[in-house]
């Protein structure tokens, strides 16, 4: 067990040269929180939840073998979504048992809400999930009714308080039984300002007492459609703050990048793009959603040329935070035709586990793009967002192959422009 810890880079910062492979085979999910919009089948968002397909358990075993392949350093294989892991159990089993017989030396982990864990925490620790995810956002059920909109378990639907009281039992009993029978177990937290930032310390507390080894404490990512689509960011310096007090109680992570379900490759470089399968045909919805058309209306001929800046680590896809960009790739468009001009170099927003907000950082950014409409990034901090809007930048959040993200916020910025 300490081995595959070891090598399993979301419970230990020092694995960020193993690379893990989610399966998105979970298409069920048994509650329904106020942060999450079940549309999973998104090509340019990055965060839990979302994928580009949904695949078959067979599907899974030929994406691995796929994968399994070209990544030399694969260590682990999990099921973290687009739904419940456990809420489409029958899938999520026969994916993993295909998996593991095709290689047992891999280190297997599922996510879950955990309601439930008492129906199949016996089958998960016989098909061998060395390591679970459990999702536990509140132990006080006045606060977690303000979480959930509703819990169906068992055929009956229940909300509010009886509801949220349900979910932490179930939550709470499969976490001490799992940890009792040898699971590493990962509580994470998501931390939504207004409701539940300042119980956090108690839901640490709470779930070490019923054996959790570790919790991930993650910002809301505000999500469009959803209850909370308009409620406040958290920054970097706010969140690890906090993580930096409860560790004085748990062990807590702090390397989390919010993944895809159908995340591929190591933390901090995620591969899944070059693995979609039926490439061409992605390209060609992609396109479908972003005619040419579009690029050639009349909204987009009010300039001769318009340029973007891509956060990007390699070139070739956006991928990677705002704050973390050490350079923009800048691409021009004009007309139908969009072309790669040149890199330009910045000075990091964010560094370590600090992003520094003083104007000299980001005015600095701000000079280096300031002739481009937008900037595409995997995500981006309410303070550099409003301070780029101010010099007429708009912040656009994506993940794409760079040209095809450029497509994406056009289409975007013709649809506030129009509608």
């Amino acid at each position: 067990m300490n081995l595959k810890t070891k090598t399993h880079p979301c419970y230990s910062k020092f694995a960020h040269n193993y690379a893990r492979m989610h399966i998105p085979v979970a298409s069920k999910c048994n509650i329904s929180c106020n942060y999450c919009n079940r549309k999973y089948d998104c090509l340019h968002e990055t965060r839990p939840g979302v994928t580009s397909k949904l695949l078959s358990p067979q599907e899974a075993l030929a994406r691995f073998k796929m994968v399994k392949n070209k990544v030399d350093n694969l260590s682990v294989v999990g099921v973290a979504g687009p739904g419940d892991a456990l809420a489409s159990f029958e899938a999520a089993r026969e994916s993993l048992e295909l998996i593991k017989a095709e290689d047992p030396d891999l280190t297997f982990c599922l996510s879950t809400n955990g309601l439930s864990l008492p129906e199949y925490q016996e089958e998960v620790v016989r098909l061998g999930v060395s390591h679970v995810t459990i999702t536990i956002n509140a132990v006080d059920p006045l606060i977690g009714a303000k979480i959930y909109e509703r819990v169906n378990y068992q055929g009956k639907t229940l909300t509010g308080v009886e509801g949220a009281q349900l979910l932490l039992k179930n939550q709470l009993s499969g976490l001490k039984y799992l940890s009792q029978n040898g699971v590493l177990c990962k509580v994470n937290i998501v931390l939504i300002k207004g409701i539940n930032n300042y119980h956090i310390e108690e839901v640490v507390r709470t779930v070490k007492k019923a054996g959790a080894f570790m919790t991930n404490i993650m910002p809301l990512i505000p999500v469009e459609n959803t209850p909370f689509e308009n409620n406040p960011l958290t920054s970097k310096v706010e969140l690890d703050y906090l993580r930096n007090k409860c560790e004085e109680d748990l062990k807590q992570m702090y390397h989390c990048q919010q993944c895809r379900s159908d995340a591929v490759g190591c933390l901090n470089k995620d591969r899944s793009l070059e693995f979609k399968e039926e490439e061409d045909i992605l390209e060609t919805e992609t396109q479908a959603r972003q005619p040419h058309q579009i690029l050639e209306g009349s909204y987009y001929l009010e300039k001769e040329e318009r340029l973007f800046a891509a956060a990007s680590q390699d070139g070739e896809i956006v991928n990677l935070h705002f704050g973390h960009a050490e350079d923009f790739y800048i691409y021009q468009v004009k007309g139908s035709s969009i072309k790669f001009v040149e890199k330009r170099n910045v000075k990091q927003y964010c560094i370590d586990k600090e992003c520094n907000d003083q104007e000299d950082r980001i005015g600095s950014i701000i000079n280096t793009i300031s002739d481009c409409e937008a900037v595409l990034s995997v995500r981006i901090g309410t303070v550099p967002r409003r301070k780029l809007l101010r010099h007429n930048i708009k912040a656009i959040m994506v993940y794409d192959k760079i040209e095809s993200a450029v497509r994406f916020a056009l289409g975007k910025m013709y649809s506030a422009n129009t509608g």
